[in-house]
């Protein structure tokens, strides 16, 4: 129960750091999602920046707090400026997290970039069990970028992720985040059914894992970053089941997130 507590106290710290500091966060992600991932930053206390151009990548890059990539639709122009600016936070030591939207054999170009992408070392590889599980050498059947696996099936699998990042993260009905830096996996419950109705949420949520990133240890931010969403997509819920109103909702649960709030809703067990 301490080392639950402890945990819970630095989830807590991390999140008055994202307050403080408001990281500069640059956001190379998909057209889907790149207006409701800069939105759900903003609400949360970090500053987005969508700069995707190859021919500002490294420049920008390098002033960044973080770099979130995400894999969801990508060109060719947007590739080469995905690799650039892995290569540099590797290069700076600057936090970077992988979403590896869409990985399968069905989608070879981008799976096949994808996977080159593990030479520039991501902090935190997150995703859904289906892609996770794939880039970890199941090879599952995944639904378009859908799920078609239990995040609680997929963490031991993911376990041979560890040997490319420090830390992987797979979404669900709970999520599960394994770190090499944790002695147990830990499970963060909460949230609602309603969140994966909503486009970029699972996106967004990678974003902000990397805005935590830039404040709080990897393993801490990542859980703290799944908490948040836990914590908003289950208030939300208690306002509203219509998925245009638990939307804002959402939004509103994240910018009003507190300690109080920490203190009494977070869910989180070592597995």
């Amino acid at each position: 129960m301490t080392a639950i507590n402890d945990l819970k106290t630095q989830i807590i710290q991390a999140w008055i750091e994202l307050q403080q500091q408001t990281p500069l966060v640059q956001c190379i992600t998909n057209t889907v999602a790149a207006n409701y991932a800069a939105n759900v930053l903003l609400a949360c206390g970090a500053s987005p920046a969508m700069v995707d151009n190859p021919y500002e990548a490294e420049s920008f890059t390098r002033v960044s707090n973080a770099l979130s990539i995400n894999i969801g639709t990508p060109t060719s122009e947007q590739m080469q400026a995905i690799r650039i600016s892995a290569a540099t936070a590797h290069q700076q030591s600057i936090p970077w997290v992988l979403d590896p939207v869409g990985y399968s054999s069905i989608l070879k170009w981008r799976s096949e970039m994808t996977q080159s992408l593990l030479n520039f070392v991501p902090s935190v590889i997150r995703g859904n069990a289906s892609e996770i599980a794939c880039l970890a050498g199941d090879e599952t059947k995944a639904k378009g970028v859908d799920s078609t696996q239990s995040s609680a099936d997929t963490y031991h699998t993911a376990t041979a992720l560890l040997k490319f990042t420090s830390c992987v993260a797979i979404s669900g009905e709970s999520d599960f985040i394994i770190s090499n830096d944790l002695p147990h996996i830990v499970k963060v419950s909460g949230g609602s059914a309603l969140q994966p109705k909503v486009t970029a949420t699972g996106c967004a949520l990678g974003a902000l894992i990397a805005a935590y990133c830039a404040v709080a240890p990897t393993a801490i931010a990542t859980i703290a970053a799944h908490v948040h969403f836990a914590i908003a997509g289950q208030l939300a819920a208690q306002k509203s089941q219509s998925i245009g109103i638990f939307n804002v909702a959402f939004l509103d649960e994240l910018h009003c997130l507190s300690t109080t709030k920490l203190e009494q809703y977070m869910q989180i067990d070592f597995v």
